[in-house]
């Protein structure tokens, strides 16, 4: 039973109740494990094909629409190939959950720059196919304004509305600049026939 307050007054008034923090409980797994690993396996093998496809079909959508690969490469193909954590982001915000929001959106940016690329690379040089991260200077200061602004952006792990309109216009900006941007091949720079040594 609640505790009661007396007033000047002679009136008793209840007192108010404890903040009581609401926890959320887990719930409980609908598959098994054995399922959930074979599921896991056959969803990585679908997009394994499906990755190998769109690949493939980079050539014949830049030389038929007059697309760049550098646009597709820097706009096009991130936004298909991280729509999960796009979706993950945007849902686990709007049920204000912003440390983890952030998480998800910078957290796949630092996996990818600190354990994919060297994987790749590595892996190019073992079987003799190199991938070389030579970027020519429009695109090394694409990618340093980039970085530079999303690093003033969460360096207080905070967030607010005009730091989220500067991000949308910079990759607007980005988006629109790669647009247009005829790019170098490495062939022109003299690079084409690079081997692994």
């Amino acid at each position: 039973m609640g505790s009661s307050t007396i007033v000047p007054s002679g009136l008793q008034t209840p007192a108010p109740e404890p903040e009581v923090e609401h926890v959320e409980e887990g719930e409980e797994p609908q598959t098994s494990l054995p399922v959930a690993i074979a599921l896991l396996v056959v969803v990585t093998v679908l997009v394994a094909v499906t990755a190998e496809w769109l690949v493939d079909s980079i050539d014949g959508l830049t030389a038929n629409n007059g697309i760049s690969q550098e646009f597709v490469g820097v706009i096009l193909l991130p936004i298909v190939g991280n729509a999960a954590e796009h979706v993950t982001a945007v849902t686990v915000s709007v049920k204000d959950k912003l440390t983890l929001s952030l998480g998800v959106a910078v957290g796949s940016s630092i996996q990818i720059a600190l354990f994919v690329i060297p994987f790749i690379v590595i892996l190019g040089w073992i079987i003799g196919k190199p991938l070389t991260l030579l970027f020519d200077p429009y695109e090394s200061v694409t990618l340093f304004l980039a970085v530079i602004t999303v690093n003033y952006c969460v360096q207080d792990g905070k967030s607010n509305w005009l730091e989220g309109l500067i991000l949308i216009f910079l990759y607007v900006i980005l988006g629109i600049t790669f647009w247009f941007y005829p790019g170098l091949q490495l062939a022109d720079r003299g690079l084409g026939d690079l081997q692994c040594r």
